[in-house]
């Protein structure tokens, strides 16, 4: 008599295969995963969540002491707290994305040994982790936006906030694409996690978080729109404080670097997800 089974676990045949649907029936996992990934992180902590507040905070007022008072960096007029802010909370965002799941196969060896699951839950879970501390980083944000505003400074918040959406799906999808890729090559190459935080440190100077693209001399600003993130760090300016710049080229190479290097990330994934277990 023939047997009816539910599930059917076959070897990875096709590394262009993201198996969606799989990961779609998986999505209680992935619930669990980001419940897991959130609390754990300032879990037995005497301030708990309120960290998520206390580091935009420390981060900006170091940047407004040192590059705004100190280096006298211009601001594109804006207030330089307001400034510093919108930056550190987006780069914080792409940057905690890519890290983490850089470290996806090695820090989840032992898990990923024992039972069955889409392997792409546990960086997918990543994301939404980290999206619901940027969601309370951008109230903070607001908050002070909104105080200013109150207070005379003239901010100008436009109809652009409308793609914010998209600024916040480009910058997911950069640092999955980036940390799925660098996770795959690090089971073999694991001199890669030391370079990851170093590297990541180092982009941040190469994008306008400390200083606007009009600071930098023109005919040097196209080195500085290579870095896809630069076009979403200006765009968030520009819709939400009225300075900065909207480049739609810009965005549209963004988005298009974004889907590349997540498609070459993917392929990597599938690839290594095969056989991890024998190298990892």
């Amino acid at each position: 008599m023939a047997e009816d089974w539910d599930l059917i676990i076959q070897p990875q045949r096709n590394v262009f295969n993201l198996h969606l649907i799989e990961l779609w029936r998986y999505r209680d996992l992935v619930s669990l995963f980001v419940k897991r990934d959130f609390i754990s992180v300032y879990k037995q902590t005497i301030l708990g969540p309120i960290w998520y507040l206390i580091q935009p905070l420390l981060t900006t007022i170091t940047f407004t002491v040192i590059f705004g008072n100190i280096a006298k960096l211009p601001t594109d007029g804006l207030p330089q707290f307001l400034f510093y802010m919108s930056g550190s909370i987006l780069w914080t965002y792409f940057s905690e994305c890519l890290v983490k799941t850089s470290n996806t196969f090695v820090n989840n060896s032992q898990l990923f040994g024992k039972v069955y699951f889409p392997r792409l839950a546990v960086p997918v879970s990543i994301l939404f982790s980290n999206l619901i501390a940027f969601a309370i980083q951008f109230v903070f944000f607001m908050s002070f936006v909104v105080y200013y505003a109150f207070n005379g400074v003239a901010i100008q918040v436009n109809v652009f906030i409308l793609i914010f959406p998209i600024l916040i799906l480009m910058m997911a999808g950069l640092g999955l694409g980036f940390g799925i890729l660098i996770s795959s090559l690090t089971t073999k190459y694991r001199d890669l996690r030391f370079l990851v935080q170093f590297g990541v440190q180092l982009l941040m100077y190469a994008t306008p978080v400390i200083y606007p693209v009009s600071s930098i001399p023109p005919q040097f600003q196209w080195a500085i729109q290579l870095n896809p993130m630069t076009s979403i760090v200006e765009t968030f300016r520009y819709a939400f404080l009225g300075a900065g710049s909207f480049n739609i080229s810009g965005l549209v190479y963004s988005f298009g670097f974004m889907v590349v290097i997540v498609g070459i990330g993917a392929i990597m994934f599938n690839r290594v997800e095969a056989t991890f277990m024998d190298t990892v």
